[in-house]
């Protein structure tokens, strides 16, 4: 089975700030994902199981197949979603880039966060295309994070960011990948497509969004590749704190800003 690099890890810590993620962004990101009652959907990269229970709620008629390649996060998923009493999902281990589906075995696809993990996003999507009934839609949810900026701006606020984005390149990944959708999506072979930017603004008069995105989403992933940041002598120790908390004053004395971007096509 092969493994894609997930730059963040799969510690407890990281379960948390993905559910902190999804929480914080549903409605700026899902309040327009909805489903037909009735249709087969596939979501591809389901993780822990955060953007899954967003998906079941929104559309508690659509018919759920949730797959992710790590058997760990499947088994966290399921569970979740049996403690919320969600019985339109059914979870499975399964590599997106082989998968065992038949050829038009799904109605519409979904997927969030997962493009940028991937050496080969291309191939990805086409085998997602492959399982997808004709005229049927995907989804696609990615973020971009050269689109990161802040009030007061820190250059060693931006260098933490920027490891991150080196560091997943390095595991085969493009953490810019959220400006490339449309030309990834036309070259597999999708149709119709449309690509709107999420944009995340946040200062002092939303608390929610201070909290909820710019602290225990984008600051904690960040700050979660610290040591492999270190590690590879990309920054010092106390050069990496100063960014990071020079980050953290943007919280209650600044502003941030991130966007994200929302793709929908047809096969």
């Amino acid at each position: 089975m092969r493994k894609h690099g997930y730059v963040h890890g799969y510690s407890g810590r990281e379960k948390e700030r993905l559910f902190d993620q999804a929480g914080t962004l549903s409605d700026i990101l899902h309040s327009d994902t909805k489903f037909p009652p009735g249709k087969r959907v596939l979501e591809a990269g389901c993780g822990v199981g955060a953007q899954t229970v967003i998906l079941a709620k929104n559309s508690p008629r659509a018919r759920f197949v949730s797959v992710d390649i790590s058997e760990g996060s499947v088994d966290k998923a399921a569970a979740g979603a049996k403690r919320l009493g969600i019985t339109n999902v059914e979870f499975m281990q399964a590599d997106i880039l082989d998968l065992k589906f038949e050829d038009e075995s799904f109605d519409h696809v979904f997927v969030c966060f997962v493009l940028e993990h991937l050496k080969d996003p291309g191939k990805a999507l086409r085998e997602l295309k492959r399982v997808l009934r004709k005229n049927g839609t995907i989804t696609v949810i990615e973020g971009d994070h050269g689109s990161a900026y802040f009030y007061p701006d820190s250059r060693e606020g931006r260098k933490t960011i920027d490891c991150l984005v080196d560091l997943q390149e390095k595991d085969g990944g493009d953490a810019l990948i959220g400006r490339a959708l449309y030309p990834v999506l036309k070259k597999s072979g999708f149709k119709n497509i449309r690509v709107d930017p999420r944009v995340i603004y946040v200062d002092p008069s939303r608390p929610g969004l201070e909290k909820g995105f710019t602290k225990n989403t984008f600051i904690a992933m960040v700050d979660g590749v610290k040591q492999k940041a270190i590690n590879a002598k990309m920054m010092k120790s106390k050069e990496w704190e100063k960014g990071i908390k020079d980050m953290y004053h943007t919280v209650s004395k600044g502003t941030f800003c991130y966007t994200f971007f929302k793709a929908v096509a047809t096969k």
